[in-house]
């Protein structure tokens, strides 16, 4: 009996996807569903009696107890897990079944298959996904089991050479395709016959011998080479998802059962020789696909990286180094909110660590002397020293900026266009192979598999799918190579939007690095330069570091009750005295005078002011004039000295404000973009890291990258701000070439689809134009953004 379908007016949650139905949904069964395509999966199911996959959830697969058991050493654990808290874990997994879009969505939804997953970020080129769980809720080997029940087994590398890009299962991988085309030439010879369309003169025992034969080569072709497509599209729908892998393999016994009939039948010789071409060429695809990416590959190691740096301690010299060089056993100096560049041990007394850069949570953890700290923690208060104990990860610090913490929730332009494109695709092409084929079932039975076979294979997602990843991670790409380093591909989206662009002065418009320290007052003892110097060293803001490298005084004094204050200053008792360094209010002077000045105050006492000279970045004003198609303001937490010599760079009408506090900042920003406004602001990532956050593009703009705000969306080299209309331009090319990209992966499924509808493609050449459609793509848009990149001289 058919259960009746309804339409609703209640929000709840879809039985199949478990997103919330929309007000007007449908009712199936007794059950709520989302769409159509959630109810009509649903049937499918009811009729393969799977019944029990909705009751699946949250359950580990029980054929896969033991097999994982590895993990809970306690050693292996500690060397594979990146953080580990009470309720909060990190690992980094290799899953080199990761090979389509589809996979990347289900993966990052891993959170809806089991609640004790917190997130999951999925590196698809590199085949990685970073898993964020609670130990509590779920276990590591009941994590890695989940995976692999759900087709992704995770591979487990003790010696983490992450850098190494070709995976263990690529000889596999060959020996599959070696398999396939023995045995696809094979069937090709015993076919010679039918060929010449002399079979008709052969003994129908030969006749039926070879095509017998046939099947017997076929068989390691479907059930050794083209296993993975079957275990892929098996796990997919016992997970509720119907990945690109089902059409594939619904093709494959498709031609296989047809043939198989029309042989044991000897109404025909079957598709046999299609059949081990079509899995012979998707193979081959694989593989070429898999090295197009590798070469192609956007990780931004080395090349494309911002430059972090961490500061070394060599018998009681500190030297900036790189954090590549950083060795287990280095001592390195960790200062207020810079960020631990490696697993380390605490040599200090005591920190104070934020790890919400980690895991999101604004939480600071009190550590003691001698206990374990995890790299990508910030520490908050005085410097502390550290020890290294494992070697540091640029990509894995990298990713962390990513944290889905960071990350904006306004629509995610072409990453919603291309999510949902993964999620219906299959479906779609499902829906066209049976009407198509109950079409050519009256027009031409025989030639129906064909058809549908054709149709099934020829459509790809990933060509559609993969146009904004690749078109973005160029423009990844050439802009770290001219030193501004973007989080993700988003933020070159949304640089295209901006309209209103909002420059903080002090170490943005001017130079950090340049310019004299004088001291003005009272004259300072050696003894109270080496009190100064110890506070400011504890500081990474601009300012405090040219006081430092100003003052040559000694520093072997022990600072206690540090603390800094942004957009204010410096306060911390040094060898039992208390000094406050910042501006005249904050340090109780009577009244402030022009800009550039830092007040001192030693146990209340006012000493004077260190004046430094504002040096304007070289360029300014021609970058000004370049950016006559954006609205213009400057934010400074300075007094307004400087207007008159501002206002002869920035055009007419400008706004400036002055003496603006970082709340004040913060609150710039949101009221432009109350008026309409889409706004990047370039600050210095300390003082202007709310109104960073706030801003819909974020640069912070920097000297010194060992320390940077995750709140923002890209770090720019101070020396490269001149090339900041540059930047602008070339992100809309980029939206051009991904719409162009699109337009090129629709075009190519439309006729595809056409042609196979027709009858008109054979599943063979099918299969050869399923992968060269994603690397024309690749190829599209690797010419264009190179061209582009030269024209703007990038």
């Amino acid at each position: 009996m058919i259960a009746a379908e309804e339409y609703v007016d209640e929000k709840l949650k879809c039985h199949h996807c478990e997103d919330l139905c929309r007000q007007e949904h449908i009712v199936y069964d007794g059950k709520h569903f989302c769409c159509t395509g959630c109810k009509t999966v649903y049937e499918l199911f009811q009729t393969d009696d799977l019944r029990e996959l909705y009751e699946s959830r949250n359950k580990a697969n029980p054929h896969l107890a033991g097999k994982y058991d590895f993990l809970e050493n306690e050693e292996i654990r500690n060397k594979l897990l990146r953080f580990r808290s009470e309720k909060h874990n990190i690992i980094q997994l290799s899953l080199p079944d990761i090979h389509c879009s589809s996979c990347v969505y289900v993966l990052e939804n891993l959170s809806d298959f089991h609640s004790g997953v917190i997130q999951a970020q999925v590196n698809f080129l590199k085949r990685t996904a970073e898993v964020h769980y609670n130990p509590q809720v779920i276990k590591l080997p009941e994590l890695a089991g989940l995976l692999s029940s759900m087709g992704y087994p995770p591979q487990f590398n003790m010696d983490e050479a992450e850098d190494k890009r070709r995976s263990s299962g690529s000889s596999g991988l060959a020996l599959k395709i070696g398999v396939a085309a023995f045995c696809f030439g094979n069937i090709m010879l015993l076919s010679f016959p039918e060929y010449l369309g002399i079979d008709e003169s052969m003994d129908d025992s030969f006749k039926t011998f070879f095509a017998y034969l046939n099947v017997v080569l076929v068989l390691p072709v479907i059930f050794y080479s083209g296993k993975g497509y079957f275990q892929s599209a098996y796990k997919g729908l016992k997970r509720r998802f119907i990945n690109i892998d089902v059409p594939i393999a619904l093709g494959i016994v498709a031609l296989f059962g047809r043939s198989l009939y029309e042989i044991v039948s000897q109404t025909g010789a079957g598709y046999l020789d299609s059949l081990g071409g079509l899995i012979f060429f998707l193979l081959i695809g694989k593989w070429f696909q898999s090295k197009t990416y590798d070469n192609l590959s956007f990780e931004r190691d080395y090349k494309s990286y911002f430059p972090l740096a961490a500061t070394r301690i060599e018998q009681g010299i500190t030297t900036a180094i790189p954090i590549a060089e950083l060795k287990p056993g280095d001592e390195v100096m960790v200062r207020n909110q810079e960020i631990i560049p490696a697993d380390a041990i605490l040599l200090s007394d005591q920190a104070n660590i934020d790890y919400s850069f980690v895991t999101g949570e604004e939480k600071a953890v009190v550590v003691k002397g001698g206990e374990q700290l995890y790299a990508g923690g910030r520490q908050v208060g005085e410097r502390i020293v550290v020890r290294i104990t494992r070697p540091s990860s640029q990509s894995y610090l990298t990713s962390l900026w990513n944290n889905q913490a960071f990350k904006d929730t306004d629509d995610l332009g072409t990453e919603e266009i291309t999510n949902k494109i993964s999620k219906y695709f299959t479906a779609i092409i499902l829906s066209i192979a049976f009407v198509a084929g109950l079409v050519w079932y009256f027009i031409d039975p025989a030639g129906m598999w064909q058809v549908i076979a054709a149709i099934l294979i020829v459509a790809c997602p990933c060509a559609l799918a993969l146009s904004a990843p690749f078109t973005n991670g160029h423009t990844l790409r050439i802009f770290g190579r001219n030193k501004l380093y973007l989080k993700n591909a988003y933020a070159t989206e949304k640089m295209v939007a901006v309209d209103t662009i909002v420059f903080d002065k002090t170490g943005t418009l001017t130079e950090s690095s340049e310019g004299k320290v004088l001291f003005a007052g009272d004259p300072l003892s050696e003894k109270e330069a080496g009190w100064v110097r110890k506070l400011v060293e504890n500081s990474v803001h601009p300012i405090s570091q040219k006081i430092r490298k100003s003052l040559r005084a000694d520093t072997e004094f022990v600072i206690t009750e540090f603390s800094e204050v942004p957009g204010n200053g410096l306060c911390g008792r040094v060898d039992g005295h208390v000094l406050r360094l910042g501006k005249a209010e904050f340090t109780g002077a009577n009244h402030e005078g022009k800009a550039g000045r830092v007040y001192l105050s030693i146990d209340g006492q006012q000493r004077g002011y260190f004046e430094t000279n504002n040096r304007y970045r070289e360029g300014l004003k021609a970058l000004v004039d370049q950016l006559t198609g954006y609205k213009l303001a400057v934010l400074s937490g300075d007094n307004d000295h400087e207007r008159a010599y501002l206002q002869t760079i920035f055009p007419r009408g400008t706004e400036m404000y002055f003496r603006q506090q970082p709340q004040d900042k913060l609150n710039h920003i949101k009221e432009l973009q109350q008026r309409g406004h889409k706004v990047m602001m370039l600050g210095d990532g300390l003082n202007d890291a709310g109104a960073l956050k706030q801003s819909n593009v974020g640069i912070a703009v920097s000297e010194d990258a060992s320390s940077f705000s995750p709140a923002c969306d890209g770090i720019l080299e101070g020396n490269q701000l001149k090339h900041l209309a540059k930047y602008m331009d070339y992100a809309r090319y980029g939206r051009k070439i991904v719409i162009a990209s699109f337009i090129i992966s629709f075009l190519y499924n439309v006729v595809g689809l056409s042609f196979a509808v027709a009858g008109a493609l054979t599943p063979i050449f099918a299969a050869i134009l399923m992968p060269l459609s994603s690397i024309s793509v690749v190829g599209f848009t690797t010419l264009t953004s190179n061209f582009f990149a030269r024209k703007k001289h990038l």
